[in-house]
């Protein structure tokens, strides 16, 4: 089905820490949501303006999406490879 990989708090902080690990960081949650705090280095990308950075996403390599549960950043993975991405 989809070949989307699932990391842990741990695995991010490993990689956000490594200088050969590149990857972007978006934050998928509502703006209400990114108000109470996001991780450093995080793009604000709520899951519903997802569909306009497509082109943008086509070419980065790794992008790590993040929310509150999963649920949302998996919904987007699962959009984006339907892309093509």
């Amino acid at each position: 089905m989809f070949n989307i990989q699932e990391i842990d708090a741990e695995q991010l902080l490993s990689w956000q820490q490594a200088s050969d690990e590149e990857f972007l960081l978006v934050d998928v949650r509502s703006p209400a949501e990114m108000a109470q705090g996001m991780l450093p280095g995080a793009a604000a990308v709520p899951m519903h303006l997802v569909p306009l950075k497509l082109d943008e996403w086509r070419n980065a390599g790794k992008v790590v999406f993040y929310c509150r549960t999963g649920a949302r950043s998996a919904q987007v993975c699962a959009f984006l490879q339907q892309q093509g991405i």
